[in-house]
């Protein structure tokens, strides 16, 4: 691991953390001129994602963004959300429709998780900057392509990984830039829940099991917080009476020189969600996020830090609520704003992690 006073180029190549403390000021409020600046036209592209619903909503009632169409060839779900009120009245229309809209700049990619890096690759060719829901398919090879491209034509690709701007997690990579916490040598981080028998049939669809379905949002605060691990070690097995064909029960270890790494995903945990946890122990100080959804931390330190006393304290944050930061953060990149906090080198490293986490080859 870099020594403290490197730590600052370690994390995030290089990119400062008041990059990420300023997406938090855009997603809790929109200021005058942001307001009358010109709104970004956007078209989502499936409805079959778990988050498209909830993205949707953050577009439309966010003062970046004007929704001008929505596509979904399957007729029962087209029929399932037309009358939802999150899509109600929305425009729906076919995939060469809407890239050919004129003034559409992104497009957000939110179809069934086999058809996503399909999708995506189709509107980078368009010159479409792409929102793109996780996981972004099981081909390593087709996602570089894919990002190679857009590097090309300098279009973002901002994958859609729920924790990247959780207020906890914000907190945990302040802390670490200041050197507060010391050298790392554990991460440790959980994300299951209790999946019903239909959620697993369609999950057992993709490869990789609850590790690729949601430890991937871990896996991106791994990498984004470690780097690309040394060396990663599956464990994976089918642990339920289902007859299906699921891994569902998952442990991937992670090596780095002076640091282990452990990721758990199932889904078999009564109340999950409320275990969700990130725990990242240094030197100098140990944070832990419980639950990630709704975060609160506790911190322990070594000796004071700014308002921060020695040893541990309960923190508390205000109100989190998905997808709405990461969306805002998206339009400052559009908009010329900032630039992107992670980049395809990130990305590329993530998803790697991830198959080989999962037991698949890259």
């Amino acid at each position: 691991m870099p020594s403290n006073s490197s730590r600052r180029d370690f994390l995030f190549h290089g990119i400062p953390v008041a990059a990420f403390a300023s997406t938090a000021v855009y997603a809790g409020r929109a200021s005058a001129a942001l307001a009358k600046s010109k709104r970004i036209k956007v078209g989502q592209i499936g409805v079959g994602h778990s988050h498209a619903a909830g993205k949707m909503e953050v577009f439309r009632n966010s003062p970046d963004w004007e929704v001008v169409g929505v596509v979904e060839s399957d007729p029962e779900l087209r029929a399932e959300v037309e009358q939802s009120e999150i899509y109600r009245n929305l425009q729906f229309m076919t995939t060469e429709q809407l890239l050919n809209t004129p003034g559409v700049e992104a497009v957000a990619v939110e179809t069934k998780i086999d058809q996503l890096l399909p999708v995506a690759r189709e509107c980078v060719a368009a010159g479409k900057h792409v929102h793109l829901d996780k996981p972004p398919g099981s081909s390593l090879a087709t996602f570089r392509e894919m990002l190679a491209e857009a590097d090309r034509q300098q279009l973002v690709v901002q994958l859609g990984y729920m924790y990247r701007y959780n207020p906890g997690v914000l907190l945990l990579r302040d802390l670490l830039a200041k050197g507060w916490l010391g050298e790392i040598f554990e991460f440790d981080t959980v994300m299951s829940k209790e999946v019903d028998q239909p959620k697993r049939e369609l999950w057992a669809q993709n490869p990789g099991g609850t590790m690729f379905e949601l430890g991937c949002h871990l896996i991106d605060l791994l990498v984004g917080i470690m780097g690309k691990p040394d060396k990663v070690t599956p464990y994976n097995h089918h642990s339920s009476q289902a007859d299906d064909q699921l891994m569902d029960n998952m442990l991937a270890v992670c090596s780095y020189p002076r640091a282990t790494a452990t990721i758990r995903s199932t889904a078999l945990e009564i109340e999950g969600g409320e275990r969700r946890h990130l725990t990242v122990c240094g030197t100098k100080g140990t944070v832990h996020i419980q639950p990630l959804d709704d975060p609160r931390a506790q911190l322990a330190l070594s000796e004071p830090r700014g308002k921060y006393r020695e040893g541990y304290q309960e923190i508390t944050f205000d109100k989190y609520e998905r997808y709405v930061a990461d969306l805002a953060d998206l339009a400052a990149i559009i908009r010329g704003e900032k630039k992107a906090d992670f980049d395809s080198a990130h990305d590329l490293a993530a998803q790697e992690t991830l198959l080989q986490a999962c037991g698949l080859p890259c």
